[in-house]
């Protein structure tokens, strides 16, 4: 995605959409770090793909999510 192509374009207007909504945006694809830093650019706030993490399993995802919101073990939001 480069400044000017259409690609850019359909995502600029995507996210100015998404903005006047109050609805976010999950950008899927994302795959390497030129993309990421050009979405953040663009004003989007998230993203999924393998540049930012490879799929994992939920016993992961849950480990993951309880270390980086300091969630105790004995707290069970997550279906196990």
């Amino acid at each position: 995605m480069t400044e000017d192509d259409n690609n850019t374009k359909i995502v600029q207007a995507i996210l100015m959409l998404s903005q006047r909504l109050n609805v976010d945006v999950i950008a899927e694809g994302v795959e390497t770090e030129q993309l990421f830093d050009r979405l953040l650019e663009l004003g989007c706030e998230y993203g999924q793909g393998y540049y930012i993490s490879k799929p994992q399993d939920s016993l992961s995802v849950t480990s993951i999510l309880r270390e980086r919101f300091k969630i105790p073990s004995e707290v069970n939001y997550f279906n196990q």
